[in-house]
């Protein structure tokens, strides 16, 4: 052999020593550093909690001494603790009738509301002479078809204030439209009465629907009936107040971002936020109803057994697309869960909402087969929850800041600022923070955002498929106190990550922790599969008390 040749194997062997040196080097350093960054990460989160211990504490000094219980439920209004479904089927019978129960509803709601703030607007005469109508039908005898065709007859509602209720105040909560009035009802409006339902009162919500607190300019703060110092949430809370307080048989909401289900965890109540795109948002918002949008109509029910006949009623022709009817065996379900979210801008899940969630797991896990216990999930995605909703929210067809003038040009965050700090401005600190971040924080970057979304769709569709349901943590804390949200402004992101997938979600109400503040999680299922969504909640409602009332209930 050449010594040329021996010299050139000498040089490949070093060559290639060094490559494999190269990369044993990269790889450890690669390992390290994302060592470093999951410890980082953990630092971060175990700082956070404590800093959010401490807001707690801060803020429990100011509230917990301001807290007025809501007036225990009569005996003569022990009807309200009924289920709307209940209460039709009653009204139907001859049982109970329209006008008995339309003047509970509107008793209750006055012995109440001094405590919540919620109602913003009543129609208190014309729902008493609407049920006395109805009576006066019912008496003369209505076919069985008119009885099917209006499945909520002599029922009363109440809907938040954003959606619009012919002659009834449609403030969206800013001041440039506190004396306006809608002119005919929103479509969910129009469904509802179209079943039969009387319309009470709408209630109050924040500025345009865009914050985690329900308060205002105009109308004020509604509080939560299970501590008035703390929130109801956003932005269907002052209709959770009502439902929670046993003052509205029937609560008509939305959601964009946890509008209806962060408000039913906060008041202990069920919901379902139905696969976006199947329900018409036209007159809520003032939308026309033709724009594309993640937001649903749903509701909030102290009975889970509501959800779906009144899901029907607002879905209208598109309800068959839902399979709201199909019948489930729990038995036959996969599960899985997620305990908790390692996106940075949410508070870490606490132990109440990690215990609640552990429970859940281990009740479930006595009914499944051994190879159908319920399997811990997670996605990528969900560290970035926020990024993600917001992203989706860019899409929407309806522009935050014209809508804050009311469409008569657009506000703007820097001027609204300093106007606030000076005392002129006509907004909340809230309206103010996400004309800020919609006018001056950078975009999320659409491709990545669009990708990472398409990922964790297909991902979850994939696992869950037409048979599964992912439990997921409604928050990371029961209800906090009022102002808290501006500290901790990103942790209604658990509930929004799944309006931007566009995936139905319920909300449930699993008892009230050692504070007497209500529990709960989310049941997640793929598109069109809501009525996976309703089976869980219910079974597991039922294991775990589900709605407990905020005062005492008469036997």
């Amino acid at each position: 052999m050449s010594r040329e040749k021996v010299s050139r194997e000498r040089d490949t062997k070093k060559e290639k020593s060094k490559e494999r040196s190269h990369r044993r080097k990269s790889k450890t350093n690669r390992i390290c550093k994302e060592v470093m960054i999951n410890f980082l990460k953990k630092l971060f989160f175990f700082f956070r909690a404590y800093f959010d211990m401490l807001i707690d504490y801060v803020y429990s000094i100011f509230w917990d001494d301001r807290h007025q219980a809501i007036p225990d439920l009569d005996k003569k209004h022990a009807m309200l603790k009924e289920s709307a479904v209940t209460l039709a089927e009653k009204i139907r019978n001859k049982e109970l009738k329209s006008e008995e129960l339309v003047t509970a509803c509107i008793e209750r709601i006055k012995l109440v509301n001094p405590m919540l703030n919620a109602v913003t607007d009543e129609r208190y005469e014309d729902a008493i002479k609407e049920a006395q109508a109805v009576d006066k039908m019912i008496e003369a005898g209505l076919s069985e078809e008119d009885l099917k065709s209006k499945p909520f007859l002599g029922v009363p509602f109440t809907a938040k204030e954003s959606h619009a209720v012919k002659g009834m105040l449609h403030t969206l909560g800013i001041l440039s439209r506190k004396s306006v009035r809608a002119d005919e009802d929103a479509e969910c409006v129009r469904l509802l009465k179209a079943a039969g339902a009387i319309a009470v009162a709408v209630t109050n919500v924040p500025e345009i629907n865009k914050w985690q607190e329900t308060r205002n300019m105009v109308f004020g703060q509604t509080n939560n009936p299970y501590h008035t110092g703390r929130t109801t949430g956003g932005s269907s809370g002052g209709e959770a107040a009502l439902s929670a307080s046993l003052a509205s048989p029937i609560s008509l909401c939305s959601d964009i971002g946890g509008s209806t289900r962060m408000p039913a965890f906060f008041c202990g109540l069920y919901a379902l936020n139905p696969t976006a795109e199947h329900t018409s948002m036209k007159g809520s918002t003032l939308r026309s109803g033709k724009e594309p949008t993640m937001a649903s109509i749903g509701f909030v029910s102290k009975h889970c057994e509501d959800l779906i006949p009144l899901t029907k009623i607002v879905a209208d022709e598109k309800a068959q697309l839902l399979n709201l009817d199909r019948q489930v065996d729990v038995k036959d379900l996969k599960f899985y869960y997620v305990e908790s979210v390692n996106d940075l801008r949410v508070s870490p899940v606490g132990s109440d909402i990690k215990k609640i969630m552990k429970r859940v797991v281990y009740k479930l896990s006595g009914v499944a087969e051994p190879s159908d216990k319920p399997k811990p999930y997670y996605h990528e995605g969900f560290n970035h929850s926020f990024a993600l909703w917001r992203h989706a929210m860019s899409k929407e067809a309806d522009c935050f800041a014209a809508l804050l003038t009311d469409n008569q040009g657009e506000a703007n965050g820097l001027a609204e600022l300093g106007k606030k700090i000076v005392g002129a401005s006509e907004f909340t600190l809230a309206a103010i923070i996400k004309l800020l971040d919609d006018q001056v924080m950078p975009a999320v970057p659409a491709a990545w955002a669009d990708d990472l979304t398409q990922q964790l769709r297909d991902d979850l569709i994939e696992t869950l498929g037409s048979d599964g349901v992912l439990l997921f943590p409604s928050a990371p804390t029961p209800a906090p106190y009022h102002y808290a949200a501006y500290l901790r402004p990103f942790n209604f992101a658990l509930w929004g990550i799944f309006n931007a997938l566009k995936f139905p979600a319920a909300q449930v109400p699993l008892g009230l922790n050692s504070d007497g503040l209500p529990l709960g999680i989310q049941v997640v299922a793929a598109p069109q599969n809501d009525a996976l969504c309703v089976a869980v909640a219910d079974h597991i409602g039922k294991l775990f008390q589900g709605y407990v009332p905020p005062c005492r209930v008469p036997e």
